[in-house]
């Protein structure tokens, strides 16, 4: 592989570490909404496992040697879970990494005698950590949490290369390399994770082997491991929390409370509607409503108010007529005060002389009742 390429994919993953540490600053808002003081972010873990030269990206006749061999490595590392589906992580590896048959020698008893022994004194890297999913529907825990990383490091290591022309051995010296690699976790509680994982490595140097080939050098680690997550007693890991579990548990709820508010509304709606009815009804069918019938009750014909009282008739009144008796002298005094009555010449005014005779009618009126 060449170098360019190499160096390609360390920009991009620097790039992408940027990208999300620019994104998390800006989503501040939503990070809260997963309430992470509830959760464990931190953990660390420890693994073993097998270092190799053979990668999906190289074969027998694209690297220095024609044959890598198998050797142990081991490694450890100290995470960040900054999101469910993101987090960071610092890893440390050491190991061997070996190869025989050079294949810059021709096929026989010469490059069968050829080897390589790669010392990985240490080796520190940062890398991105993505969650690809919490594979959980119904629990908010997930059990199995597929991962992608990818990020940048740099190591200290030393080549003894054997029987192999125009290679050199090499003391500790220190190189760059790019890390990427795929695994799962299988979250056993709430503290304990079993981490399973293949990384391959690619060196920024072409003399990681002690050859210097067309190609840039890499190896893979292949590795199985335990997590152990930090933090408060009967929390879970963040990383394990399922965003869409948690959503339908959330749903679920909202739904169940919305039926149960609708069915409250139709209770009362029916309650009121009932009610509604029973107000405006008229059962002594007396025309006034239930509602403002202040007498209910009254038999059918019952002539009633607006408040649905029967109304009250008014006791007849008893009318007495008294028999006045009229006198031959009541007949006189009329008699005389007639005669007697005398006006004012072309006037309709009664001349003074004729007052008495009409004071003593006036008198016998009142006397009689008659006025």
């Amino acid at each position: 592989m060449k170098y360019n390429f190499t160096k390609s994919l360390l920009t991009l993953t620097i790039a992408g570490l940027t990208s999300a540490a620019s994104a998390q600053t800006m989503g501040t808002e939503s990070t809260d909404n997963f309430q992470k003081r509830d959760f464990r972010t931190w953990s660390i873990g420890l693994n073993g496992g097998i270092l190799t030269a053979a990668t999906p990206f190289n074969g027998e006749n694209n690297g220095d040697f024609r044959s890598p061999q198998i050797s142990w490595g081991y490694g450890a590392y100290i995470k960040k879970q900054i999101l469910p589906s993101f987090g960071l992580q610092a890893d440390f590896l050491a190991g061997t990494v070996k190869g025989v048959r050079a294949n810059t020698i021709a096929p026989g008893a010469a490059q069968d005698a050829s080897s390589y022994n790669a010392r990985i004194n240490w080796a520190g890297s940062l890398k991105a950590n993505f969650t690809v999913a919490n594979l959980s529907l119904n629990q908010k825990r997930s059990f199995l949490s597929p991962y992608l990383t990818a990020g940048a490091g740099y190591m200290s290591n030393s080549v003894n290369v054997q029987n192999t022309p125009g290679a050199a051995n090499t003391t500790f010296h220190n190189n760059f390399f790019v890390p990427v690699g795929a695994g799962f976790k299988l979250g056993l509680s709430k503290v304990v994770n079993l981490d399973f994982g293949y990384d391959v490595n690619f060196m920024k140097s072409r003399n990681f082997d002690g050859v210097v080939g067309n190609f840039n050098d890499r190896f893979a680690y292949a590795h199985a491991g335990i997590e152990i997550a930090l933090g408060k007693k009967n929390t879970s890991q963040l990383q394990n929390f399922s965003p869409i579990a948690a959503l339908r548990e959330e749903s679920a709820a909202e739904a169940s409370a919305l039926r149960t508010r609708l069915a409250a509304a139709e209770q009362a709606r029916m309650r009121d509607q009932e009610q509604y009815m029973k107000d405006l009804g008229d059962d002594d069918m007396d025309g006034v409503a239930n509602k403002f019938d202040k007498c209910a009750g009254t038999p059918t014909g019952t002539v009633v108010d607006g408040a649905g009282c029967p109304i009250k008739a008014p006791a007849p009144q008893q009318i007495i007529r008294e028999k006045v008796i009229v006198t031959e002298a009541d007949r006189q005094v009329v008699g005389e005060a007639i005669k007697n009555l005398e006006f004012e010449t072309g006037k309709a005014t009664i001349k003074e002389r004729s007052y008495a005779t009409l004071d003593r009618v006036a008198a016998l009126l009142v006397e009689k009742t008659l006025a």
